[in-house]
């Protein structure tokens, strides 16, 4: 049986429910990030396709952001108000689909290779149910597999439905630029562009030896597959997250370790909430420091058992903290809890 896939991404998704609130926004180029305030660190979470005419994209500076487009709204990031809204989006998603793969708060992969239904059809109806509920707009892309419905889903945004083939590749995907490849990021694009490759096209018309030749063989027989729009990925309905961490960037660097202690619990207390929210347990603690320089350093241990004894991750915590050289001048702290697992009865801990 042919397998169908469906992409579904919510268009814009954070700002989107922030222009829920402060409907006087609609139409203004409104950037959320951070606190909210374009004077301090942060980066950009979303924004608005207003603001995104003037170059703005997510992960960008806010300092920068301002700087593109001095009159755009800030406001800060609301996990709260967007888990609230993803998981209403999530309920319609779930009714079309029991194999379904959430990726972060505004995406998730549904294989519908089982439905006796048109899925073009199925996708027009999921958007039109999704507005009709919370008033937000999604893009859906449908194809043979989930780099397919992927690539399909981001073709015409925002409020796009796309179906992709194989046949399509050619005429609709090889034109496209190479970063749109699942898996392609900033360092992998440099190493192909001294090759000459800048569209997925090109990386689809270039020799295997040659990519081999810069890769290894296994990154280039993946990257030639993807060229070619092939992907085996299944969609994962029972994925346990890898980690939970939080970090967090100084306005002003730290040089308190007292300091550093105090904010590494705070940390780890909203860390622990969401482990306990999931009913998982964690086996590593990590923390992580970057300095003033950028240099970024990591300490972790490895505790017995998988846990969600807070005070057993407390200690893990302080121990990684301090194994670091703390007279530095610290611009991020970040803790994380990894090597999760589905909590047990006695492992549960307040």
């Amino acid at each position: 049986m042919a397998r169908v896939i469906m992409h579904v991404d919510m268009d814009a998704f954070f700002a989107s429910v922030e222009l829920q609130r402060h409907p006087e926004l609609v139409g203004q180029p409104l950037v959320v990030g951070g606190k909210g305030d374009p004077s301090q660190r942060g980066v950009v979470s979303t924004a608005t396709y207003e603001a995104r005419v003037f170059g703005i994209h997510s992960g960008m500076p806010l300092r920068t952001a301002v700087r593109l487009c001095p009159d755009a709204v800030f406001l800060p990031v609301d996990f709260t108000a967007y888990r609230a809204a993803s998981a209403r989006v999530f309920e319609h998603l779930q009714q079309v689909s029991e194999a379904f793969q959430p990726v972060g708060l505004d995406e998730a992969y549904m294989d519908l290779s089982h439905r006796q239904a048109d899925a073009v059809a199925l996708g027009a109806q999921l958007k039109r149910d999704i507005h009709a509920d919370t008033g937000l707009v999604a893009s859906v892309g449908i194809g043979p597999n989930r780099l397919l419905a992927k690539i399909a889903s981001d073709l015409e945004k925002p409020d796009g439905l796309t179906h992709l083939t194989a046949d399509d590749v050619p005429g609709r995907v090889w034109p496209l630029p190479v970063r749109t490849l699942h898996g392609v990021g900033p360092r992998t694009a440099e190493r192909l562009a001294t090759l000459a490759i800048e569209t997925i096209g090109d990386l689809a018309n270039m020799p295997l030896a040659r990519l081999q030749a810069v890769f290894s063989a296994r990154h280039a027989h993946t990257l030639h597959a993807a060229a070619h729009g092939l992907d085996d990925r299944p969609v994962q309905t029972e994925r346990v997250r890898k980690s939970i961490g939080r970090e967090r960037t100084f306005q002003q660097d730290c040089r308190s370790s007292g300091r550093l202690a105090y904010e590494a619990r705070v940390m780890l207390d909203d860390v622990h909430g969401r482990l306990q929210q999931r009913a998982l347990a964690a086996r590593t603690v990590t923390v992580k420091l970057r300095y003033r320089d950028f240099t970024t350093h990591t300490r972790s241990r490895s505790l017995g058992a998988a846990t969600q004894q807070i005070d057993a991750l407390a200690e893990a915590v302080e121990q990684c903290l301090f194994a670091h050289h703390l007279h530095r001048a610290v611009r991020l702290l970040g803790v994380q809890l990894s090597g999760l697992e589905v909590a047990m009865p006695d492992r549960q801990g307040g």
